[in-house]
């Protein structure tokens, strides 16, 4: 009786890890229609499209290159101020970057090392953004946990 039941709950836990579905968006991007259109947007599409599958999307997004200016908190930021689109949909791009954190709880990684070479502190980034210490080890670190790696660039 009790392999039968070990055997069952050896199952479950198979399928439960058939039932999630998980992805590393490696984030460089400057541009901002590619953003909105691959993590605002996209992040959104893709969880839908596999809840609809009965399936779980876990998100990771690693942060790095050009993609530092989308998480300032601050307009007054030098890397904000050379963007006059950001400059103008600074307000908006943080409620929505939040939504996304939230509710499709995608986790948002950042490097470290990049941050320091921008003059940027970790106070000066949204608070749920976590601190990885280099882009790399982010990328590696979540594909030794089985995520597939989509590169977001321009």
């Amino acid at each position: 009786m009790k392999t039968i039941i070990l055997l069952f709950m050896f199952m479950q836990m198979l399928q439960a890890d058939e039932s999630v579905v998980k992805v590393v968006f490696d984030l460089t991007t400057s541009d901002i229609e590619v953003f909105e259109r691959n993590v605002l947007k996209g992040i959104a599409f893709h969880k839908t499209h596999y809840e609809g599958s009965l399936k779980e999307l876990s998100v990771a997004v690693v942060i790095h290159g050009g993609a530092y200016k989308f998480f300032i908190k601050t307009p007054d930021n030098k890397l904000i101020k050379q963007d006059a689109i950001l400059m103008k949909t600074h307000k908006n791009i943080a409620k929505r970057i939040a939504l996304v954190a939230d509710l499709y709880e995608a986790e948002f990684l950042m490097c470290k090392a990049g941050l320091t070479r921008r003059g940027l502190k970790e106070k000066d980034i949204y608070s749920f953004v976590k601190m990885v210490p280099t882009s790399t080890v982010g990328l590696i670190d979540k594909q030794g946990e089985g995520y597939a790696y989509i590169p977001i660039g321009k």
